[in-house]
């Protein structure tokens, strides 16, 4: 049975502020009924408790786990033979380790100073999980756009993510310590910045905030000091207006035995008539009919009448990302006013965060829908075709999944053509859009306050993600020699 209902907080307002010794929880933040003064007054209160500086230390714990000891318990609930692949992803640069190592940094932050305040996080902001993708107005947004990890915590733990992959992400790229700086001091500085703009602005107006393709690019032509990043951006944006279910249809699909199928290119791409040959197609069907019966009742009603207008065709695996290589993620494809209207739903497995050992488990039995409540809670606007469901796979272990469309104008910026000053735009950008993810469902006025109007906290977490880049190439070390030693398997190229 699939778990629609959420659960309702009976909690006090102020859990938006961490109790020292409290039991620990992972429910919403509630925003306490105070005078904006008061609100500033709290995190104040938390800057002489927890001082901005204090952010800036990276010191590995003790009794720091093994990271491969970590990569290896998250495999044992993926699918066996699709984990070489995650590993040899994530074997590509030191950048596609830190992009898999979710869980390894969440251990890391645990041990971190907090100032208490707490927010919906992202979980894994690294910034290769930004990017651009069509509303349900048909207007390309930038925002958010992963939530595997999504879960109520300190807003810190997304600010050093994000910085830290800035650092990594310009090692790559091979770029100076004085150009990463800049690039990571812009991402922090427009965090702290739109804090302090959005602490001044009404709750609607706080939801209402969207970053448009059109102020974007506004944006970069102001501030590029040459043609190249905004002929590159305009690129990525007119690539992602046809990434739409009609690419989908041409790229995925072929005609077999007279009948338009998904078809196969293992192990990436695998038919599930391909995986289970000895199940009937008529049995895979019912079974699929009767999940997306489930899953139509997380939908509203005007989007459940969307749906119920398209007809079942076919199902696929597919690997997706890097992180998330092993989860189960499946492609789903329906035809609706005739074989010429496709739709692509991908349907992929939500497990438990990474964040939940650390700051306790989700509010929602569902990890499905703890996935969709976080994104339509961070994001500006959300994929119209957005649910959750609960599966029973043919192994008869129960799993829960969200559900999304598969291309819906999805682009990205490429990390790897960027120079380092649109890596300093691009951190710009990104840092702007957490803010407002954060300012939705977190004290804005007293994370605001907390950070103040100085550079104090931007150096701080700057230092921080030095650190942290340090740790990671170790890290990604670590796993390099656990793969030549034969203690885990990779496969490289896939």
């Amino acid at each position: 049975m699939t778990d629609t209902t959420a659960t309702t907080s009976t909690l006090p307002e102020a859990v938006a502020v961490e109790q020292p010794g409290a039991r620990r929880y992972a429910r919403s933040p509630r925003i306490p009924h105070l005078t904006p003064e008061e609100r500033a007054a709290r995190g104040k209160a938390a800057r002489a408790d927890v001082p901005r500086s204090s952010h800036a230390v990276f010191e590995p714990s003790p009794t720091r786990a093994d990271p491969v000891a970590l990569l290896e318990r998250q495999a044992a609930t993926r699918v066996p033979d699709l984990v070489p692949i995650r590993h040899g992803r994530m074997l590509a640069s030191e950048f596609a380790f830190f992009r898999g190592a979710a869980l390894i940094m969440a251990e890391d932050l645990s041990s971190t100073p907090r100032s208490g305040l707490l927010t919906q996080l992202c979980g894994d902001a690294h910034l290769s999980n930004f990017g651009m993708f069509a509303s349900p107005e048909r207007r390309m947004v930038f925002d958010i756009n992963d939530f595997d990890e999504t879960l109520p915590g300190p807003w810190e733990w997304d600010v050093k993510r994000l910085a830290a992959s800035f650092v990594i992400a310009g090692r790559d790229r091979e770029f100076t310590q004085q150009e990463i700086s800049i690039a990571v001091l812009e991402a922090v500085s427009s965090y702290r910045t739109a804090m302090q703009q959005f602490a001044a602005q009404p709750n609607l107006t706080v939801w209402y905030a969207r970053l448009d393709i059109e102020d974007l690019m506004a944006s970069i032509k102001a501030e590029a000091v040459n043609t190249r990043g905004v002929k590159m951006t305009e690129e990525v944006i007119a690539k992602a207006r046809t990434r739409d279910s009609m690419r989908a249809f041409s790229k995925l699909t072929e005609v077999v035995d007279g009948q338009r199928r998904i078809l196969s290119d293992p192990p990436l791409i695998v038919p599930v008539a391909d995986l289970y040959p000895d199940m009937e197609r008529d049995e895979v069907i019912e079974q699929l009919r009767s999940l997306l019966r489930s899953y139509q009742r997380t939908l509203t009603n005007e989007r459940r009448s969307l749906f119920q207008q398209f007809h079942f065709v076919d199902l696929a695996r597919k690997v997706v990302g890097v992180g998330s290589v092993g989860t189960r993620a499946w492609v789903a494809f329906f035809t609706g006013r005739d074989s010429d209207d496709p739709l692509f739903l991908q349907v992929k497995e939500a497990p438990p965060s990474v964040l939940e050992s650390y700051l306790g488990p989700s509010e929602y039995s569902n990890c499905g829908q703890r996935v969709v409540s976080g994104q339509r809670l961070m994001q500006s606007v959300s994929d119209l075709m957005l649910g959750w469901q609960r599966v029973k796979g043919v192994d008869g272990v129960e799993r829960d999944y969200y559900v999304r469309q598969l291309y819906d104008g999805k682009g990205s910026i490429p990390i790897e053509r960027l120079l380092p000053r649109g890596l300093a735009i691009y951190g710009k950008v990104c840092g702007w859009t957490l803010a407002r993810a954060h300012a939705r469902t977190g004290d804005r006025i007293a994370i605001a306050a907390y950070l103040g109007t100085g550079s104090t906290f931007d150096r701080a977490i700057c230092d921080f993600a030095f650190a942290y880049a340090e740790q990671n190439a170790k890290d990604y070390a670590a796993l390099k020699a656990a793969v030549d030693s034969g203690r885990v398997q990779a496969v490289m190229g896939l």
